[in-house]
């Protein structure tokens, strides 16, 4: 793996697009460019190679209460890269409009202040169809994104990783996936859910199909409420929370749980733990070239968003070691690097 070491360091060194020959000139050509290309070329990599790259730290930093799974997905946008079965169509939940691009889900683990990602699916839109009314053509995934939320889900505990909980946003809130989480792996869960969703006040009221959309009810904020949800066996608590957003307009956030026994303060204190896959987004975009790529292939691709995501966990580690969170690493390792500039121009002048 001596390849996606030398390669990863070079996406967290340098500030533009990462290229084979970019590299290849930054260590005065030890490594050439066909190198760099022999290497995004081969077999794909993928969660399995992840997990064996961060399974020694998540073992140093797991601890038996207090970890959370937190799962997200987010879209690298490419409009002027040719399509393919990654590099197409997809909804942006984020913006509210179709984007072309990459749409890459993940699944991270959360202890305290560390955190890495621990699998990961980039969605494939092999499935090419005509649209009857527009006759235009269209591409669809094989798996849904909550089909392959939950086999993420399924991998983490395959690889006996430890978590209490399990965090999502409203778009992962089908109960398909609450059930699949309760019933079949016996975890909890707190998942925010859509203001049209319809529950019921009582289990009377549920078992005669009384239900009313949540946003109809006039329910106390900051106080769990035990409630049925349409198409769940089990009942659940929800919270309400209100919010201002950056314009100035308030937002209601609506949470759903199989905790039966913990305060509103405690289940809100855990779902904030969510806020960490956005910093990984963010980071992994800025901090780790995910969006500095011009690869064209699905395979050169795929292998460049593997190889940020390790990046990703390299800042991670280097986190704990230097104090300093992934901006300031980045942000230490530019000065430095235009510090050395400077004195060669010094040099170059005599």
């Amino acid at each position: 793996m001596q390849m996606l070491d030398i390669y990863t360091d070079y996406l967290i060194s340098q500030n533009k697009y990462a290229t084979a020959t970019g590299l290849s000139e930054m260590v005065d050509g030890e490594i050439s460019h066909d190198q760099v290309s022999r290497f995004l070329q081969k077999s794909a990599f993928g969660s399995k190679e992840l997990w064996q790259y961060v399974k020694r730290s998540v073992r140093e930093h797991e601890t038996a209460l207090g970890g959370v799974l937190l799962l997200d997905d987010t879209i690298e946008e490419k409009p002027y890269t040719d399509e393919n079965e990654i590099n197409c169509w997809h909804y942006s939940h984020a913006k509210g409009e179709v984007l072309k691009g990459i749409n890459i889900l993940s699944c991270l683990i959360r202890y305290d202040d560390f955190s890495v990602p621990v699998g990961y699916e980039v969605i494939k839109k092999r499935v090419v169809y005509c649209d009857v009314k527009t006759r235009k053509e269209h591409r669809k995934s094989e798996k849904t994104k909550n089909d392959l939320f939950r086999q993420l889900i399924a991998l983490a505990v395959r690889n006996k990783i430890l978590f209490e909980f399990v965090l999502a946003d409203n778009w992962f809130g089908s109960k398909i996936n609450m059930a699949y989480i309760h019933n079949d792996l016996q975890k909890s869960f707190i998942i925010g859910i859509k203001s049209n969703r319809t529950l019921a006040l009582s289990e009377d009221d549920a078992k005669n199909g009384r239900y009313k959309k949540v946003k109809e009810l006039d329910v106390e904020e900051d106080v769990t409420h035990t409630v049925w949800l349409k198409g769940l066996e089990f009942p659940v608590r929800l919270l309400k929370k209100s919010f201002k957003n950056e314009n100035g307009s308030v937002g209601v956030l609506y949470l759903i749980s199989n905790d039966m026994t913990s305060s509103a303060e405690r289940l809100y204190e855990v779902y904030q733990k969510r806020w960490r896959i956005e910093e990984y987004h963010k980071s992994v975009k800025q901090n780790a070239s995910l969006a500095k790529s011009p690869t064209k292939t699905v395979i050169t691709q795929c292998n460049h968003i593997f190889s940020a995501i390790v990046a990703y966990c390299k800042l991670e580690f280097l986190k704990f070691k230097t104090k300093l969170n992934h901006f300031a690493i980045k942000h230490k390792l530019l000065v430095r690097a235009n510090q050395i500039t400077m004195q060669e121009l010094k040099n170059m002048a005599g």
